[in-house]
């Protein structure tokens, strides 16, 4: 669908903290075809100075009140985890088409609930996957399927950050997180390797809390972390192809100026091919005699081809992220599914649901298909 007044995309930000200021907004501004109409948080003074900074005269402070406003086309969610099946369910009531981010809610039941709205109410639906649009993954992706890395054996993630160990404030509580590093960085990861490989056939995990963040960054007590901060997995594909994953905030020195570790890897019968997001316009290759080696991402894949972005401009980590918003903008003008959609989120879902099944049962569990 087009916006309703068929010239821009009127967009109105729901969460107006850090995830907004530093990728969405500046995404809406880089797009031609794009306005940021309005603005919506429940703390009124980061509203307030969210007014100056965005300049949006529009504010709110219910989420339902701005998904039911007229001259809005559509929304883009960064709030808390708990707050997303409602604030979804509102957009879609109010025919708001709707970019939220990960994970989409607290377990699969919610995400299926928040697909099936949207779908249902024939709105555009968009999954803030992030690192689907890094420029060496959208390489990567290409030489999988024109086969030049062979037959796909094996899938890789390392995601390694080295984070404070004080309280992630609501998302270190299992009713408004869901789960932690799983559902925060590893969900990630969950799916690019679908979209890379295929769907899975069965996967077994773990997870584990390893500091207590009793603590707050001003030296003040809080009630203990409950969630995760160290997740993995092993996957079987359908394909028959196998994947591991491994995540942790807990990686001492893995800084890498605030984008950590990150290492995504594909062995084929042919060639391996490996993503790194420090360096996301570089790709790692290499063949039987040949060790791993670094090459320049071809022109072509450093951007989808009509974004606004100058992939020249900016922290490489940093700016590919913008592409998100261009696509969720693009599918609404041009009528068409966005990509990843709230599909793909609900798979990743199952997936990572999945993990918590398997370390609580301790076995392995099978990955179920989910019907459009």
């Amino acid at each position: 669908m087009s916006s309703s007044n068929g010239e821009r995309v009127r967009i109105g930000v729901i969460g107006a903290g850090a995830v907004s200021d530093y990728h969405h907004v500046p995404a809406i501004r880089l797009d031609p075809r794009a306005e940021l109409v309005a603005v919506c948080d429940a703390d009124p003074n980061l509203l307030k100075r969210r007014e100056g900074d965005w300049g949006v005269s529009r504010l709110y402070s219910d989420p339902a009140q701005l998904c039911a406003a007229e001259g809005i086309d559509a929304v883009i969610i960064a709030t808390p985890n708990f707050t997303h099946k409602p604030i979804v369910l509102a957009a879609a009531a109010g025919h708001k088409h709707v970019l939220c981010e990960k994970p989409l809610g607290l377990d699969q039941g919610e995400v299926r609930a928040m697909y099936r709205a949207s779908r249902d109410a024939g709105v555009v639906h968009m999954t803030a996957f992030t690192y689907r649009f890094a420029p060496s993954m959208r390489y990567l992706k290409h030489l999988l399927t024109t086969g030049t890395l062979g037959e796909p054996r094996h899938f890789r993630s390392q995601r390694f950050l080295d984070w404070p160990e004080t309280s992630w404030g609501w998302r270190q509580y299992q009713e408004k997180a869901g789960a932690g590093d799983l559902f925060d960085m590893t969900i990630h990861r969950i799916d690019f390797a679908l979209d890379l490989m295929g769907p899975l056939k069965s996967v077994c995990g773990a997870v584990a809390r390893f500091a207590p963040r009793d603590i707050d960054n001003e030296g003040r007590s809080c009630p203990p972390s409950e969630v995760d901060d160290w997740s993995s997995l092993i996957g079987e594909f359908d394909s028959g192809a196998t994947g591991v994953w491994e995540g942790t905030t807990l990686a001492k020195g893995y800084g890498r100026e605030g984008f950590g570790h990150e290492w995504a890897e594909v062995n084929g019968s042919e060639m391996s091919a490996v993503y790194r997001l420090h360096e996301p316009n570089v790709i790692l290759l290499g063949k039987t005699g040949q060790d791993l080696a670094p090459h320049d991402v071809p022109e072509s894949f450093l951007k989808p081809s009509k974004s606004p972005r100058d992939p020249k401009v900016g922290k490489p980590a940093t700016v590919f992220r913008y592409d998100i918003v261009w696509e969720f903008v693009s599918a609404i003008v041009e009528k068409r599914d966005a990509v990843p959609s709230f599909f793909d989120g609900l798979k990743a879902q199952v997936v990572a649901d999945s993990v918590l099944e398997s370390h609580a049962r301790r076995v392995w569990v099978d990955i179920k298909p989910e019907a459009p």
